[in-house]
């Protein structure tokens, strides 16, 4: 009988593509001790989840045997019409899940987080089925909290998180670090130039600018605001986002030597990011590890405001207080302190110095393995 395993979480392309490297890690390690694996995973049906899953099914050569679709709700902290509607979405996706969780009775469920992943596990606890989280922020999000209580382990990134969750959760906590694709462990850095289009002897350092999938309007402005600046002194490798580009062409077609704009990068991503010397980003903690893995010195530009619950300024200050980043919070995101973050960064000396804290903070452990072996470990108790 194979080992049966269940994923559940999503929303975020931050949630899924961890959870799909913890999912390669399993099934490469279980068939390595001779063991068969199923994994399935339990995600928004309506949301990007199944596109990005089912791109890593068996059937396309990846670990997933199946993708399966519940109703979901968000869960806001904060006043909107929209929580009554969700309110029932989420009851859905518990009773959803209840019924996947009988038919595939599954040995363990491993959430990534994010609202998709609470009516699964609620369901899981009521089933006698042991689970496990994993939180990838420096500070625990409401679905971490709410997941926890009957939780086996909570998986934390960061050693300092623990102290955000309180009582018997705190000493349920393993640091793992936040999983990666594999892919971002190999150096595939010619690709990455190549890809680019830039020589290999380039003399001005290669700054690339990310800002998620969707790209980042604080960014990108900062960016448009400061171009010539930036262009004297970089090569830079601007992904702007789709709607960005669409509303400026000029930019777009503006190409040469010195800026080469994207829309959007997808499969090249890893490679770009370890053929970067510098990059300038928003602060979720997937970038973060995809690039700390990488041994890049990263300028984080943190989302902030009301619409977020400052996961993402925690992050960056963390980040920056273990010398690995250079953060520009609220009011310091303008013109004057973004020079003089990269000004800084033009010396190799500073660069090697924020390189050699990224590699601290990772640690010598694959944390996607560091996980697959926890889970694996812990079926046989």
């Amino acid at each position: 009988m194979p080992l049966k395993i269940v994923f559940a979480g999503g929303g975020t392309g931050g949630h899924i593509y961890p959870g799909i490297a913890v999912a390669d890690s399993l099934k490469a390690l279980a068939e390595s001790k001779g063991l068969s694996v199923e994994i399935y995973w339990i995600g928004n049906g309506s949301g990007m989840d199944r596109d990005i899953v089912e791109k890593n099914l068996v059937s396309a050569g990846g670990s997933i045997t199946e993708f399966l679709g519940i109703p979901c709700g968000k869960l806001r902290r904060y006043f909107s019409l929209r929580n009554f509607v969700d309110i029932f979405k989420i009851a859905g996706g518990f009773f959803k899940s209840l019924s996947l969780l009988k038919k595939i009775k599954p040995d363990v469920l491993f959430s990534k987080g994010g609202f998709v992943s609470v009516p699964p596990c609620r369901a899981a606890k009521m089933l006698h089925i042991p689970y496990y989280t994993h939180e990838c922020d420096f500070t625990p999000g409401l679905a971490t909290k709410l997941n926890s209580g009957g939780a086996k382990n909570i998986f934390v990134s960061y050693e300092e998180s623990s102290k955000y969750l309180k009582g018997k959760n705190a000493s349920k906590c393993v640091v793992t670090g936040n999983p990666v694709r594999p892919v971002f462990y190999q150096d595939n850095r010619d690709a990455g130039l190549e890809f680019l289009g830039v020589p290999k002897d380039h003399e001005k350092p290669i700054l690339l600018v990310l800002g998620g999938s969707s790209g980042a309007l604080q960014i990108n402005n900062l960016v448009v605001q400061n171009i010539a600046w930036l262009k004297e002194r970089f090569i830079v490798v601007h992904q702007t986002g789709k709607a960005f580009a669409h509303d400026n062409p000029l930019l777009m077609a503006s190409r040469n030597d010195s800026y080469k704009p994207y829309d959007f990068i997808y499969s090249e991503m890893p490679s770009v990011i370890q053929a970067s010397d510098v990059v300038l980003s928003r602060a979720g903690a997937n970038s973060i590890w995809e690039c700390a893995v990488c041994s890049k010195p990263m300028v984080l530009v943190p989302l902030c405001g009301s619409g977020t619950r400052g996961d993402q300024v925690d992050n960056a200050r963390f980040i920056q207080q273990n010398g690995a980043a250079m953060a520009l919070i609220g009011k310091d995101a303008d013109s004057d302190h973004l020079k003089e973050a990269l000004e800084s960064l033009l010396s190799k000396e500073k660069r090697d110095s924020l390189s050699a804290a990224c590699k601290k903070l990772c640690g010598e452990n694959v944390p996607s393995q560091n996980i697959a072996n926890h889970i694996l470990e812990g079926l046989k108790k």
